[in-house]
């Protein structure tokens, strides 16, 4: 999915670079605000045990399945509610069950109610996030794996499989720019397209992994890991409110919503690095706490912290140093709307070996 600050171009950089600075015998990667999994995903494939943690809860389920779940998933309490489910190879069952929420009749839930045409038409702004069919199709698909779930029918692994799947596929549908901050005036040619759930990649290995869901600061001391890697957000963007619809879908919680795209409260997900007034003692507070032996921070170069304040901060702990990597940026609205008009920037892998 698109994601700002998305690191999957940068994955052999990072790769390499960390390469180059760690030893050979480090075992864990602390993944602590992950996002969309990308980089904890791709430090799993290497075989790394991996610590993933972040304030937002759909980023949590994706990242309970990308990197929690490392086992075949059977679906075997399933067997007897889907037709034809126990006569499918165990590692195919995913797929199967995948197919068969993609078959269900939609039905007129809170994502069809609050964010399609046919919905909100009598609001005083319609909301066109989704097709009437495809907001259909996916408060259906939510409803039914949270019936299965509530019947025990699928174990908590089952579980966000399926919901990472619903996440991923319905975003593929949606009626946006790339973010969920605003919806487009007329449905897109792809957001016409009906919703089809695709199963997320399921990465089996034998390492357990931990996953947590809250405020990276809070649960920093707490932690223990060979390699830290930091990517907070660099700007006064909110994660919450650039994500909500994906956030409601996950909770499925029917919240209280306002304004003209839908906003649910996040009042409680507000980052601190997103504020120029508070980063700096933020990031202080997490680097003087952190307990690993390595510490990795990605950053560009025009993040709400400079380049002084990220050395200074980080050489507390250490020998500090950082690689650079130009890249194309993240665009998600007209250029002429941006603060920063170049197509490109400017990567910064900063890093510090730990003395203590």
């Amino acid at each position: 999915m698109n994601y700002i600050g998305s690191k999957l171009s940068l994955l052999e950089f990072l790769e390499a670079s960390i390469t180059e600075v760690v030893d050979n015998d480090c075992d864990s990667f602390c993944d602590l605000f992950a996002g969309t999994g990308i980089v904890g995903t791709h430090f799993k494939k290497r075989g790394y045990k991996i610590i993933a943690n972040d304030i937002q809860y759909y980023s949590y389920v994706l990242n309970r399945h990308y990197i929690g779940n490392h086992k075949v998933l059977n679906f075997n309490s399933l067997v007897a509610e889907i037709s034809g489910l126990g006569n499918i190879e165990t590692k195919n069952r995913k797929d199967f069950v995948c197919d068969y929420l993609s078959n269900i009749e939609g039905i007129e839930g809170f994502i069809y109610e609050n964010y399609c045409l046919g919905g909100t038409k009598d609001n005083d702004q319609p909301r066109l996030y989704f097709t009437d069919e495809n907001g259909k199709r996916c408060d259906a698909i939510r409803q039914k794996i949270e019936e299965w779930k509530i019947k025990d029918l699928i174990n908590d692994d089952e579980y966000y499989f399926l919901v990472t799947s619903l996440i991923e596929s319905i975003d593929k549908y949606a009626n946006t720019a790339s973010v969920y901050g605003a919806y487009l005036k007329k449905i897109k040619k792809t957001a016409q397209n009906d919703l089809i759930l695709k199963p997320a990649e399921l990465i089996i290995n034998d390492q357990d992994h931990v996953v947590f869901n809250t405020d990276i600061n809070s649960i920093i001391g707490k932690i223990n890991g060979d390699i830290l890697y930091l990517d907070p957000p660099y700007n006064h963007r909110q994660y919450a409110t650039n994500y909500h619809l994906l956030e409601t879908i996950a909770k499925y919680d029917n919240p209280n919503i306002y304004g003209k795209t839908g906003l649910r409260d996040y009042s409680k997900q507000k980052s601190l690095y997103c504020s120029r007034r508070q980063v700096f003692n933020a990031f202080r507070d997490l680097i003087l706490k952190a307990k690993s032996r390595y510490i990795f921070l990605s950053y560009n170069n025009e993040g709400l912290m400079s380049l002084d304040d990220i050395k200074e901060i980080m050489s507390l702990r250490g020998k500090y140093g950082y690689f650079t990597k130009e890249y194309n940026r993240f665009k998600a609205d007209r250029s002429e709307n941006r603060a920063y008009a170049a197509d490109t920037t400017t990567e910064y892998l900063h890093y510090v070996i730990c003395n203590n």
